[in-house]
């Protein structure tokens, strides 16, 4: 083969990892691991694989410049079937948020539709439900602080307090992976958000206001008493797709790219 022919492959090897490595610019690598759910069943544990996560929730401002690419996305054109009337519904128009609104506060008002394409544009994807939990077990020192009952604490009073969507990103700990505002600032979706709770739709639609934050949330559950876990359950068992929520929003994730031999 020319020596041109490897001049190529390695200016697209190059070209392909500067890309790579520019996608996971602000985001920390999560070194997998086994854990234990709250909807464990007999003790069984998942694993989660490596993976990258943003360290912070994207912010207002970040997703007012995608709106601006993206128009399909802005509040007077996105279809009735990816979100519903609240979307964005604070904003002044497409492009534009209110002049008191903080422009790194967590956006929110943002359904799993456009979350999931905000993503998918920068070439990540919506943390699994596991692999957030995984995550959001840590806290400042710990992997698992799960067993901690002042953490739990700590995160039960925040469900307690409405308002703190609207808080710049950072405002809360530094947990053990480097991870921001998992617990202080708002809810988060989740590709998969209502893959283990039974739904309206599983009970038939018997009563669809039991859905929201249905009971049955604890069916499966290995320990009741951490309610902390429990909430977050529920609520995403809440959720449908086209449903945007003001204190609800998001952050991205990334695989690990495999090693190339």
């Amino acid at each position: 083969m020319s020596p041109s022919f490897f001049v190529f492959v390695f200016s697209v090897f190059v070209l392909s990892f500067s890309t790579y490595a520019q996608s996971v610019v602000d985001m920390k690598l999560i070194q997998g691991g086994t854990y234990l759910p709250l909807y464990g069943v007999d003790s069984l544990t998942v694993k989660v694989n490596s993976f990258y996560m943003d360290e912070y929730p994207v912010t207002n401002e970040e997703f007012q410049e995608f709106l601006k690419k993206n128009h399909k996305w802005q509040k007077s054109n996105i279809k009735g079937l990816f979100a519903d009337a609240n979307y964005l519904t604070e904003w002044n128009d497409d492009s534009s948020l209110p002049l008191n609104a903080n422009l790194n506060a967590p956006v929110t008002n943002v359904s799993w539709f456009a979350a999931k394409n905000y993503c998918d544009c920068l070439g990540k994807r919506l943390p699994l439900l596991d692999e957030w939990e995984y995550v959001a077990m840590a806290d400042e020192k710990k992997r698992d602080a799960r067993t901690d009952t002042n953490y739990n604490q700590y995160i039960l009073n925040w469900y307690e307090s409405p308002k703190s969507f609207n808080k710049q990103i950072g405002s809360t700990f530094r947990n053990y992976w480097g991870i921001y505002d998992l617990h202080g600032l708002v809810w988060e979706w989740t590709i998969d958000f209502n893959s283990v709770l039974i739904s309206g739709e599983s009970r038939k639609d018997v009563d669809k206001d039991s859905n929201l934050f249905c009971g049955s949330a604890a069916v499966g559950a290995t320990d009741l008493m951490n309610y902390a876990a429990f909430m977050r359950y529920a609520f995403r068992g809440s959720l449908k797709a086209k449903y945007s929520v003001k204190n609800l929003g998001f952050r991205c994730a990334k695989d690990v790219e495999p090693v190339k031999r």
